[in-house]
């Protein structure tokens, strides 16, 4: 039966030693400061706003929520982002996706200067990514791998399987761990024989909102199982693995809720104090 990788009580962990950084920074003079454009009214969008906002508060950080309606114009948003660029007082900087149809997320995420972009999204930052010489990881990912390395799990060799080809968690986290020197393939809707590879895996990787849909029989024996779903079903929340029989073949296995989810707010808050850092030249 797995053990559990329980990324809560790490959340707790990190939540004390991010404290600590925050409250270093502000005896030199310097207060981190996130940004959040969040264009118009989708539910799951503002939970997570709020969400973020709870954590930065905790930890000292200030936190401005820029509340755009559902028809803001594309040009209005890019002055907006083009401001928050030129203003020396923000650190970091995000557009909360999905944004509404008038907008290209594309370019509004273009437009975000490199060295505040606490998501990682934008050209130059995936670039480095890739490249190994990057200096911000997108949220998810990095807490995926500082569970992975909490726990002892060692990726060197390891046959990594991702689900999910997304550029927020699928893409970021298979360089991650390339890094880690893990052999990796990605996954996706269109993929043949989904099955057959994914019970391959030494570690499991599912990411694609679809509830409970790896079953126990798509896992190898003993595999590490790592599930970024987020699924209401029934009035419930589940992951993207049907846990209970998955939880029997896995070596660990993280829970739905209690795994991944709360290590993605601790994590972008890391990527703040990253970003101000490296900006204030205090690295």
């Amino acid at each position: 039966m797995g053990e559990i990788l329980d990324g809560k009580k790490l959340a707790r962990e990190l939540g004390e030693k991010l404290g600590s950084e925050v409250d270093s920074l502000k005896e030199h003079g310097v207060s981190p400061k996130l940004c959040v454009i969040n264009i118009g009214d989708d539910p799951a969008s503002k939970v997570y706003v709020a969400s973020k906002k709870r954590k930065a508060e905790k930890l000292g950080i200030k936190q401005v929520v820029y509340q755009l309606p559902a028809d803001e114009s594309e040009e209005d948003v890019l002055k907006l982002i083009d401001s928050l660029n030129a203003d020396p007082e923000v650190s970091s900087l995000m557009v909360q996706l999905p944004v509404p149809p008038q907008i290209n997320a594309d370019r509004v995420i273009e437009r975000i200067d490199p060295e505040k972009d606490v998501d990682c999204l934008t050209p130059a930052n995936i670039g480095r990514l890739w490249q190994g010489k990057h200096f911000v990881e997108p949220a998810t990912a990095a807490g995926i791998i500082a569970l992975l390395d909490h726990y002892q799990i060692d990726l060197t060799g390891k046959n990594a399987v991702i689900v999910g080809r997304s550029n927020i968690v699928g893409k970021p986290l298979a360089a991650l761990m390339l890094e880690r020197n893990a052999s990796v393939s990605i996954l996706h809707s269109r993929s043949r024989n989904l099955a057959d590879l994914t019970k391959q895996a030494d570690i499991l990787v599912c990411a694609v909102g679809k509830a409970e849909m790896i079953k126990a029989d798509m896992v190898k024996e003993g595999a590490v199982v790592i599930d970024v779903g987020i699924n209401w079903v029934d009035g419930h929340l589940v992951g993207d693995v049907d846990f209970a029989p998955v939880k029997e073949k896995a070596s660990w296995i993280t829970p739905v809720p209690g795994g991944v989810g709360p290590l993605t707010v601790e994590f972008l808050m890391e990527e703040v104090i990253k970003l101000t850092r490296r900006q204030h030249g205090l690295d």
